[in-house]
């Protein structure tokens, strides 16, 4: 199956598991730690979805949940299968080791392009979509001195910075966009794009067909972290996506390298308060060589996700009173996960419970960093 799977020459098989994975991950108010949460109770995305409904009830959902159904789930591998990409979930061997420590993994990505090098070293190299010629060509430098070294160049296919790394490390290049495989974005890179499609790589988690909206940027960033060692920002301003990706990568446990700047330019802004804040000084490629030499990437690709382990819960043991305890510990400010458990005083796999009951019902939202509010 594997082998059918990833010929270039024969239609793409996927496994029962895969469509239920697909399914699950693409259920209404089922996000990436929500799919992540089902499966550490019941173990398998086929089981969770035989009991999503039960759970959303018990959240106070009054209207059954829209799954997503086998039929849907065909339909969205046959579109795949007709722009020429292929489906990757997390249970695969291919799917990135760094990538699985995340605690918001996507469940499921798409791709067009040479999955193997996701297998190998990976740098991310983001900055300023207006970015200076200075910042350009020093992009450049950093991108072929890395693919000179082995390492695959990681960046978001947005204009500016990320058009230059992307150019200077082809075919050593990993592009993950924010909408769905299928859409260029944007339009002026569409040469780049079917260029990587064929000589580097490119990754999508959004459905085929998806446009990218504001909201699926950050959503996007935190793959860009997530699957490399360490990221590097070039230009950033102070409310740039650039500073967004920075900081997900240090929720990740990844190094974090700035270059910095000019302090009148405001693409400097950001990336020069990365490094008062303690980020590394970027000034050439043996600043990330060295800090990678020092810590090893095995020991990072070692490190397990503590959202893989087993939940054990006795569902019997959460009363409607323990439901309305959290729930009333709640407001539409959001809350820290561990600040919300301090107040309940209950055991987390019972809080865990409860908040993912609410979730399914659609009655909170999770937010960055880890924070829930109530949904009124």
């Amino acid at each position: 199956m594997l082998e059918s799977l990833f010929s270039a020459n024969k239609k793409p098989s996927y496994s029962q598991e895969d469509l239920d994975i697909l399914r699950l991950i693409r259920s209404e108010n089922v996000g990436p730690r929500t799919f992540l949460s089902l499966i550490q109770i019941f173990g398998s995305a086929s089981k969770a979805l035989d009991n999503i409904q039960d759970f959303a009830v018990r959240g106070g959902r009054s209207k059954p949940i829209k799954l997503y159904t086998k039929d849907a789930a065909e339909k969205e591998l046959e579109l795949l299968y007709q722009v020429s990409a292929k489906m990757l979930t997390y249970k695969h061997h291919s799917y990135p080791r760094l990538l699985l420590q995340i605690p918001d993994l996507p469940p499921v990505i798409s791709y067009k392009g040479n999955i193997d090098l996701l297998e190998e070293k990976l740098v991310a190299i983001v900055g300023a979509r207006n970015s200076s010629i200075n910042g350009k060509s020093f992009t450049k430098q950093i991108a072929t001195d890395l693919v000179k070294n082995g390492i695959t160049v990681v960046s978001g296919l947005a204009r500016g910075i990320d058009t230059a790394a992307h150019l200077a490390s082809l075919p050593k290049t990993v592009g993950v966009i924010a909408g769905g495989i299928d859409h260029i974005y944007p339009p002026e890179n569409a040469k780049l794009f079917e260029q990587m499609a064929e000589e580097g790589l490119i990754i999508a988690e959004l459905p085929v067909g998806s446009v990218p909206l504001a909201q699926h940027f950050p959503q996007r960033n935190r793959i860009i972290s997530g699957i490399s060692l360490a990221t590097l920002v070039i230009e950033a301003g102070l409310k740039s996506g650039s500073l967004i990706t920075a900081r997900l990568a240090l929720e990740q446990n990844r190094e974090v390298f700035a270059m910095p700047g000019f302090p009148m330019d405001p693409r400097c802004h950001g990336t020069n308060k990365l490094i008062k804040d303690g980020a590394h000084v970027l000034e050439s490629v043996d600043d990330v060589l060295e800090h990678l030499q020092v810590h090893t990437t095995a020991k990072l690709m070692e490190r397990e996700n503590d959202a893989f382990k087993p939940l054990k819960i006795d569902y019997s043991s959460i009363t409607p009173s323990l439901r309305n305890q959290v729930t009333e510990a709640l407001s539409s400010t959001s809350i820290g996960l561990e600040s919300l458990i301090d107040e309940v005083k209950l055991p987390i796999p019972i809080v865990y419970t409860i908040l993912l009951e609410l979730e399914l019902a659609g009655r909170i939202s999770r937010h960055p960093g880890g924070r829930i509010s109530l949904v009124y």
